[in-house]
């Protein structure tokens, strides 16, 4: 991964402070090292492992329709989640780095219905088309990008995460989606005992 978010996790500086040391081509290379490893992670799986639903005793999503709230994350509804995230932060990003103010609401998001992310083409699909996505907004940055405007954010969400320029938006995206690396490969173990257990039962 081309960007270490350690600093900012361990609360030794917050995100705009971190972001300051990093160009545009940085942010493009951190997202192709991202995006690279998410296909990496599911290059050999099949369309029955991304529909694979793990254990997961602390899943709690508020956000969820009714009866859906304590599911666990498959791969396919892991990716929706993340690339939308990182796209809607890009978007702001983009807005920012061109000089135009833009207030906490609306949200600029849409996530694609995890459960039409069913099969390996699709979620390469929604990967690379995601990367697209990403890189895209990156392109819309002018040369001399305008990294002194901030978003207009809650002082509830400025307290907890701090302020957030072009830059600090676009890490912030990616920073979420980074976050989620453990709980992907979480459930790749647990689909790879899976099929164990089943060859083993044969």
């Amino acid at each position: 991964m081309a960007i270490d978010f350690k600093p900012v996790n361990e609360g030794k500086m917050q995100l705009l402070e971190y972001s300051r040391r990093f160009s545009v081509n940085d942010l493009r290379r951190a997202t192709n090292d991202s995006i690279d490893f998410l296909l990496k992670l599911i290059e050999d799986m099949d369309d029955a492992d991304i529909v694979f639903v793990p254990v997961d005793e602390e899943a709690n999503d508020p956000h969820a329709v009714p009866g859906e709230e304590h599911i666990g994350w498959g791969i396919g509804h892991l990716i929706a989640h993340v690339t939308a995230s990182a796209e809607e932060w890009a978007a702001y990003s983009s807005i920012l780095a061109r000089g135009v103010p833009y207030p906490a609401e609306p949200r600029l998001r849409y996530e694609t219905p995890w459960r039409e992310v069913n099969t390996k083409a699709k979620a390469v699909q929604r990967l690379e088309e995601s990367r697209r996505i990403r890189l895209a907004y990156l392109a819309t940055w002018p040369d001399k990008p305008n990294l002194g405007l901030t978003r207009e954010l809650s002082p509830r969400f400025v307290t907890r995460f701090g302020e957030m320029n072009a830059t600090a938006c676009f890490l912030f995206g990616l920073k979420h989606e980074v976050g989620h690396y453990d709980q992907f490969r979480e459930v790749a173990r647990q689909i790879a005992e899976s099929q164990q257990s089943a060859a083993g039962a044969v």
